[in-house]
């Protein structure tokens, strides 16, 4: 029984270094020549689901205002999907980065919209700490 639980206690501090690895990824956040920030969400929230699984996304922030949100490859519905793409996303564009919170959902596509607004929270959390 007790080597089953260090078995257990290993593979849970594995996973985690693992986690904080990826969330580290050089591959999450780059700087364009412009200044830009882009915060790719995909290693970042592995935790967020949207209706039909991950919603990544590619948060572009310059002088801590989003420049725009960019929907990555996702299994989300498209029809309803397609309504956040267009109805939601924009309302991001030139939002103060301590403003995102405030964006509100598409309705009929709720658990879309939550992993979104998710997704660019998690992006400006990870920009404000490692820019």
């Amino acid at each position: 029984m007790k080597k089953q639980a260090l078995a257990i206690a290993i593979a849970t501090l594995t996973t985690a270094g693992f986690a904080f690895a990826a969330a580290n990824d050089d591959n999450v956040m780059r700087k364009q020549e412009d200044g830009t920030y882009v915060v790719n969400t995909t290693t970042l929230v592995t935790n967020v689901r949207g209706y039909k699984g991950a919603t990544p996304l590619e948060v572009h922030i310059k002088k801590d205002k989003v420049v725009k949100v960019v929907a990555l490859k996702n299994n989300e519905t498209p029809q309803y999907f397609a309504q956040v793409t267009s109805n939601m996303l924009p309302k991001y564009n030139d939002k103060n980065i301590s403003k995102v919170g405030s964006v509100d959902g598409v309705t009929g596509a709720t658990f879309s919209s939550r992993a979104v607004k998710a997704n660019v929270e998690a992006a400006v959390k990870y920009y404000k700490a490692h820019k």
